[in-house]
């Protein structure tokens, strides 16, 4: 019964953030998608929890494309295959000031999202992090050129993790630098 509830206040609250035709569209695609057409009820937790994963992966794509939109961009990327890979996202401002991350960068630093918005992405860099590195990344960014490369960044709790990091500058369509993008992953 609690599994119920908490699947129906999760639901409700979802669909007061997203709009009505938006829910359909995204209910309709991943029930189309999916091998497995019905559940039987005792699944019902494992359903939630899976619905709910979905259903916030579909606010960050919403939330990539209105960035995208409001700053008109040139180029997009397939962002909800990108988060089905556990892929954080990171998107900057000009900047370099957090506009947008993931919602599953919490799983990969223990940071809320909330605590991101508005800093450097610096703020996961510290002492053990390799200068040169940064500086190479630093250079591509002031050159607007894409990098790929390896730093160690520190965890909410001062633990420090490996990250893998995709780079890129993304153009308007008048050629101007709109924002950063970045495609973060646990690097092996």
């Amino acid at each position: 019964m609690k599994v119920a509830l908490f699947f129906f206040i999760v639901l409700y609250q979802i669909i007061k953030i997203m709009d009505f035709n938006v829910y359909d569209v995204a209910l309709a695609k991943q029930f189309e998608n999916a091998s497995i057409k019905s559940m039987p009820l005792v699944a019902w937790d494992i359903y939630s929890q899976i619905f709910f994963q979905t259903n916030m992966l579909l606010l960050d794509v919403h939330s990539l494309h209105q960035i995208a939109s409001k700053n008109q961009w040139k180029s997009m990327w397939d962002f909800k295959e990108s988060l089905q890979e556990e892929t954080v996202i990171v998107v900057t401002d000009a900047k370099l000031k957090i506009v947008f991350a993931s919602k599953n960068i919490q799983k990969m630093n223990g940071y809320e999202v909330d605590e991101v918005i508005g800093k450097s992405p610096k703020m996961f860099q510290g002492a053990a992090t390799d200068l040169q590195v940064s500086n190479e990344i630093r250079q591509a960014v002031l050159n607007k050129e894409p990098f790929e490369k390896n730093v160690i960044n520190y965890c909410k709790d001062g633990s420090l993790y490996k990250c893998h990091i995709k780079g890129f500058p993304i153009f308007n369509h008048k050629g101007e630098v709109t924002n950063f993008i970045a495609f973060e992953k646990i690097a092996a």
